[in-house]
């Protein structure tokens, strides 16, 4: 696939999953989170929030399982994943 061809269809899906049928399960959303990151950022960056803000710890964590998951991978995983999100709709 060529990478003009990701990149357009990684946007489409960015904007395809504020839009989903159905609200996504928390695990999912943390998944979309980490791909979309992954794919935009690369790899984690800064320290991981406190106790206190749980979500924050949870995004932080789902990102940085994906350490060293090349740019391209990242943006082919959130494509097929709400790609699938949509079907499910």
């Amino acid at each position: 696939m060529p990478s003009e061809d990701l990149q357009a269809r990684f946007e489409a899906a960015a904007k395809a999953a504020t839009n989903l049928p159905q609200r996504p399960d928390n695990d999912t959303l943390l998944k979309l989170y980490a791909y979309y990151k992954q794919a935009t950022a690369g790899d984690v960056q800064g320290k991981r929030p406190g106790f206190t803000d749980f979500a924050g710890r949870a995004k932080y964590d789902a990102w940085k399982k994906l350490k060293g998951m090349p740019e391209e991978v990242a943006k082919k995983r959130y494509v097929k994943l709400v790609e699938k999100l949509q079907a499910l709709g």
